[in-house]
């Protein structure tokens, strides 16, 4: 465990890097049809490095929530096993376990938050429930509200704030009680795409001045795209692919990962035609993907310069990921069946993943 103190707007904050690791996590619920047994989360295993942001991603029903609540604590599997830094959390006492959760900030889709309560008060939940001296709680509202910038909304009622007002209210109070790890499920599904886009550059923010550990799970790969280094695809109760989003972007594998690639819509960095436009009803017989200065380069110009054959370009896309660009082409290829095959050759030499052979 990394103990370190990072300056966030003028104020020290104390954070721990947290790496966490799953072997073999299974969870099956009653309620199937013919009252069969639900399989939600089937012998999963999986490594979530410290001081990232880790996406899992899939669709509804995939079993992602489910593998959270898992990861978070808040149930316990059937089998396997969850480990912090090294040390096995899933079985833990009744006590150690809440001591364990106190270190565990939580952002929700629907915020969560208490109509009851003002903004700050809200942020004071998790440290009055604590026992927390209230100075040490005004002064930790005080340095919380001023992370995210509402320090001047403190006394306001719950019904006047935002969507986007109300989810940094609900950082601030995941963040009061000093936790080394923050997940966030579904933390953006509830707003529009320009509170989404300034929630993520907060989340990114916070994660890298204090080195948090943070999960974040969705259905969104535009979520994934914007925010996250790493990510894990969920289908069916299993991972069916993990790694670097920008190596996942570039050799995608499963058929759930690519059709989420397929179905991304525009960065707003690249523009009305970022995203994977298509202008023919027709698929393409390749997709092809290349990454950064790929994406300023003629390739296909000069293959066709090079072999005897003629493409045609039926939708196509630049994405920019956190660490990367990376674009997307769906293509066809026609010509001699030797020329094609020298011509896939050569894209593949030249650094293009291609995908339809």
């Amino acid at each position: 465990m990394n103990v370190k103190r990072y300056p966030i707007n003028g104020i020290i904050i104390v954070a721990v890097d947290t790496e966490i690791r799953l072997k073999n996590l299974v969870k099956t619920y009653e309620g199937g049809a013919h009252g069969s047994e639900i399989n939600a989360v089937r012998d999963i295993s999986l490594s979530i490095p410290s001081n990232t942001i880790f996406g899992i991603i899939g669709k509804s029903g995939a079993g992602k929530s489910t593998l959270v609540r898992l990861i978070s604590l808040l149930e316990k599997p059937d089998s396997g096993e969850v480990f912090y830094d090294g040390n096995r959390v899933d079985d833990l006492s009744p006590s150690d376990l809440i001591a364990r959760r106190r270190r565990i900030g939580m952002i929700f889709q629907n915020f969560n938050l208490f109509s009851s309560r003002t903004a700050g008060q809200n942020v004071a939940y998790p440290l009055e429930i604590c026992g927390t001296p209230k100075a040490e709680i005004a002064s930790r509202v005080t340095e919380m509200l001023s992370i995210v910038d509402l320090a001047d909304r403190r006394n306001a009622p719950i019904s006047t704030l935002s969507g986007g007002q109300k989810q940094r209210i609900a950082i601030a109070r995941a963040l009061a009680a000093k936790p080394d790890i923050l997940f966030c499920d579904e933390a953006t599904s509830a707003l529009d795409p320009q509170t989404t886009e300034s929630i993520l550059n907060l989340i990114r923010k916070i994660q890298n001045q204090m080195n948090l550990t943070v999960v974040m799970i969705t259905h969104q790969m535009e979520v994934v795209r914007d925010a996250c280094s790493f990510v894990a695809v969920v289908d069916k109760g299993s991972v069916v692919e993990e790694g670097r989003v920008n190596d996942i972007f570039l050799h995608p594998k499963s058929d759930v990962t690519k059709d989420f690639l397929l179905n991304l819509t525009p960065t707003k960095e690249a523009g009305a035609d970022g995203g994977i436009v298509r202008w023919s009803e027709r698929g393409g017989k390749y997709v092809l993907r290349f990454t950064n200065t790929l994406t300023d380069e003629p390739v296909l110009s000069r293959m066709a310069q090079k072999f005897n054959v003629e493409f045609n370009i039926r939708a196509g896309g630049i994405q920019k990921l956190s660490e990367s660009r990376v674009g997307t082409l769906i293509t066809d290829i026609a010509g001699d069946a030797d020329e094609v095959a020298k011509a896939i050759a050569y894209l593949k030499s030249e650094g293009v993943s291609v995908e339809g052979e």
